[in-house]
């Protein structure tokens, strides 16, 4: 199911700013019991993308109404939420946008997911690598054409997920989620001030492990760092946290600190 600025239909103006220009951006949450999981995080994100892209009028309190309204209709699912500049201007320019448009969508829970923790997520190097640009690191804007064809290449490796570095070649991140490693007692995950997404479970993740006295180091280093961990873990707002068992040769056995946050009570209620 599809809504558009709080109405069920699947069409969009072909001169709405996403379709031209890809200028706006979205959040997917995760739906449990007719909820959406961390709505408040999730409409914090779109705030703050908003914000940094220079997006006004977007009705917030209706959007709120709308992903409740959406989340009511599903015991388990995805809820894909898009925020638009919406209809206007002439060129790059965004005069004339009255006001921003809101999509939602509903898809299926990824089951793969539920298997994934056991079995663990096999990771295969891109050849695709992120441009840096820091003015949108971070946030989840519309222009997705780099995880694009990071996606199309994974799904002729048979990896499950792709490890993916910047133009300098340092780790960022996977297609679709964020990365932690643990060696010894020490725990990593690449900085995403360049290029890349700061995930709400990457940030949920860090403000657990902290309080459990734990600092996570944000690091900006080659891919070679990874050799020398001990476990792996991947995490978004769907998965919420996997296990990493292999990159290309080297296999991950230990699944200490995954446990770990597993066993939270605190964090499972905040998935």
């Amino acid at each position: 199911m599809i809504w558009t600025n709080g109405k069920r239909q699947e069409l969009i103006a072909v001169r709405d700013r996403a379709v031209q220009f890809g200028d706006g951006c979205f959040t997917t949450a995760r739906i449990m019991k007719g909820k959406v999981v961390a709505r408040a995080a999730h409409i914090g994100r779109l705030e703050e993308a908003c914000e940094r892209l220079l997006i006004a009028q977007v009705d917030w309190e209706s959007l709120q109404q709308e992903m409740d309204t959406a989340a009511a209709t599903r015991t388990e699912g995805v809820l894909k939420v898009i925020i638009s500049r919406g209809t206007g201007g002439r060129g790059y320019s965004a005069s004339g946008c009255e006001a921003a448009s809101r999509i939602l969508m509903l898809a299926d829970y990824p089951a793969h997911y539920h298997q994934l923790r056991h079995t663990g997520v096999r990771l295969a190097l891109s050849s695709v690598r992120l441009g840096r640009n820091p003015l949108l690191a971070g946030i989840k804007h519309l222009n997705r054409l780099e995880q694009v064809l990071i996606r199309t290449e994974l799904e002729q490796s048979g990896a499950d997920e792709a490890l993916v570095l910047d133009t300098q070649g340092k780790v960022v991140e996977c297609c679709a989620a964020n990365l932690f490693w643990r060696s010894g007692q020490r725990v990593y995950t690449p900085d995403v001030t360049q290029s890349g997404v700061n995930g709400i479970q990457r940030r949920q993740i860090m403000r657990l492990l902290a309080r459990q006295g734990i600092r996570v180091s944000e690091v900006s280093v080659p891919p070679q760092a990874l050799e020398e961990a001990d476990e792996i873990f991947i995490t978004n707002a769907l998965m919420p946290v996997l296990p990493v068992s292999e990159i290309g040769n080297r296999v991950y056995g230990s699944r200490e600190l995954f446990n770990r946050i597993g066993e939270q009570e605190d964090f499972q209620g905040n998935l």
